[in-house]
């Protein structure tokens, strides 16, 4: 009984570590007590979703596979996006990150910000936080209303 209680409590200290670095931001980021409290994944409409962090969605796509729009929260602004099917968000999910940004994912749905506005949103919604590709300088600078994080300056 006593190896059982062992491995409960290293494989319980493993599962703290993983969740207290494994998410990211660094030490100044004022939005990690947000990664401590993860509740479970939202779940609902573009509508629900939104009203759960308090915005009123500006719809920019209405379509049977996916619905999107822009919310404007007090940390800035970022889209949220519902899809019909998982298949349908992997594919969105892996055709935006190539634009950067930072994405939160959840059962059908995406948020797209900024890392601290994404990671904050996180304490209300769940889900797991995942990074676009890196593009240096030209990286996106938060959401666009068009697309997943795509900016282009001009």
């Amino acid at each position: 009984m006593r190896v059982t209680r062992e491995r409960l409590l290293a494989g319980a200290a493993v599962a703290v570590l993983l969740t207290l670095t494994g998410c990211g931001g660094g030490p100044d980021d004022k939005a990690g007590t947000a990664r401590e409290t993860v509740p479970a994944t939202a779940t609902g409409s573009l509508e629900d979703l939104a009203a759960e962090v308090k915005c009123r969605p500006d719809i920019q796509t209405d379509a049977d596979e996916i619905r999107q729009g822009v919310c404007q929260v007090a940390g800035g602004k970022f889209i949220l996006a519902t899809f019909a099917t998982d298949r349908g968000q992997r594919d969105w999910l892996n055709g935006a990150k190539d634009y950067g940004g930072s994405y939160l994912v959840g059962a059908k749905w995406v948020a797209v910000g900024d890392r601290k506005l994404v990671t904050g949103l996180r304490g209300t919604l769940g889900g797991s936080l995942e990074q676009g590709a890196s593009h240096g300088a030209h990286a996106s600078h938060g959401a666009d209303a068009s697309h997943g994080g795509h900016e282009h300056d001009g």
